[in-house]
């Protein structure tokens, strides 16, 4: 379960290098009104983080107001691809302000079409068609509906997902999502959608496709019954991804089934993993994938894309939303996949990725308490527990996680899959220098924790 950080300042050893400065008690001192206020107003559910106030942030960097200024591995939970505060990004939303339009519901606008017609020109494939919402867990309910609209013609209701998935906190969104603790307050679950072991996950002993086709067989599902198969590309807790050859697999039993393959690219879109889109690495393309998170590097907008057969189904009006291409949000996100093609931030995610693991790979050669590394690019877990094991240590994690933030390194540890995972995901425009400064403070945070 998730725990909250101590409200007390705690003197710490001071920092200044080049991407970190940390001059005060953590947290600060002066900022406890602020701390105070949010824990009496807001529910303890958003408690979960270190307790640093953020005041501005550029590029790699968070600055609070006290002089403080910390090297961000978090990317505000994987948003910020193209960097804090890009000028491209900048640039997009100051123009908007200015013209002015900030809201027009599904009125048709110019800066609307310039961004689907902008999602669906490096979209690959047939994959041409595109529905702008808001958040990652909405793009993921309209995914839900479209399968199930598509298989209702031939009576198919089925849905299968993955164990210790994540897609989302909404309804449909956490009934398809693979973790039981989070979604023991559903009294009714979907009886029609159903939970394999992910092959990806290092913990899963069989990671062939005939086990997948096993288990089919031993839930008494028929595959002609499936309307569509959903996917995170990789688990957004512990960034495992599926093997290519189970995912190619995969995508001919979708089809000699005829049922809609999904990949929810929420977390894995516009470069996060070294190419545009996660499910790239896997040699096939979905029916359905669904962006969020990092399309703005900044404002909510998230995005349906798909085949035409599957997003042309609803008649005018039927298939709608209040803030779909918000103009500032479609501003931002053209801004910032100008910025990600531009400064080739794909490309640099892929090299990036490799020092990553050059980095991380010492570490769990030299820590007992890393049980497994997961990642590709510029996301990576760690995840955390006695080494020979399967019991993961959210308690160790948790302490990582705030010991770091004390050091200037910003990142977190997700809850799900009894936790234990320190996620490491910068920006996309990160360089070398800073990869290893902030893999140095994780090491040296491991080894005090662990000693």
């Amino acid at each position: 379960m998730g725990k909250s950080y101590e409200m007390a300042p705690r003197k710490v050893p001071q920092v200044k290098t080049k991407y970190r400065t940390i001059k005060t008690e953590i947290p600060v001192p002066e900022s406890m009104p602020v701390l105070e206020k949010l824990r009496k107003y807001e529910p303890i559910s958003m408690s979960g983080q270190p307790l640093v106030v953020w005041d501005r942030a550029e590029g790699v960097n968070v600055y609070d107001r006290y002089g403080n200024k910390w090297l961000d591995f978090s990317s505000g939970v994987l948003v910020i691809n193209a960097g804090h505060a890009a000028p491209e990004v900048l640039a997009g939303i100051k123009k908007q302000i200015e013209k002015p339009l900030l809201h027009n519901y599904c009125f048709p606008s110019e800066i609307r079409a310039n961004l689907v017609e902008k999602i669906a020109s490096i979209s690959p494939g047939t994959l041409k068609k595109v529905f702008l919402l808001t958040t990652g867990a909405e793009s993921l309910e309209c995914a839900l509906k479209l399968a199930r609209t598509y298989g209702k013609k031939n009576n198919k209701k089925v849905m299968i997902s993955f164990e210790g998935s994540f897609h989302g906190r909404t309804l449909g969104a956490q009934m398809l999502g693979g973790m039981p603790v989070q979604k023991d307050w559903i009294l009714h679950p979907d009886p029609d959608i159903y939970h394999l072991p992910f092959p990806g996950e290092p913990r899963c002993k069989d990671k062939s496709f005939a086990f997948f086709e096993q288990r089919i067989d031993e839930l008494g599902i028929n595959p002609k019954n499936v309307c569509g198969v959903v996917s995170e590309t990789y688990q957004g807790v512990s960034a495992a991804l599926m093997p290519e050859d189970f995912a190619k697999s995969l995508r001919k039993w979708c089809d000699k089934n005829g049922a809609a393959l999904i990949f929810d690219e929420v977390q894995a879109g516009l470069g996060r993993t070294g190419k545009m889109f996660g499910f790239l690495h896997y040699g096939i393309l979905p029916d359905i994938f669904c962006l969020g998170k990092g399309i703005t590097s900044s404002l909510p907008l998230s995005a349906v894309v798909g085949r035409k057969e599957f997003m042309d189904m609803y008649e005018p009006g039927a298939m709608t939303s209040t803030h779909t291409g918000n103009p500032l949000s479609c501003a931002a996100a053209l801004g910032s996949i100008e910025a990600i093609q531009k400064n080739k931030l794909v490309e640099n995610a892929a090299e990036m990725g490799k020092v990553f693991e050059e980095e991380l790979r010492k570490m769990e050669k030299k820590y007992d308490c890393i049980q497994f590394l997961c990642g590709k690019g510029l996301v990576w877990g760690v995840q955390i527990g006695k080494r020979g094991t399967e019991k993961p240590d959210p308690d160790t994690a948790h302490k990582i996680v705030g010991r770091c933030v004390e050091k200037g390194l910003l990142l977190f540890a997700p809850v799900g899959l009894g936790g234990g995972t320190v996620k490491l995901n910068p920006p996309l425009m990160i360089n070398e220098e800073a990869v290893r400064e902030g893999c140095s403070v994780l090491d040296e945070t491991i080894r005090e924790v662990a000693a």
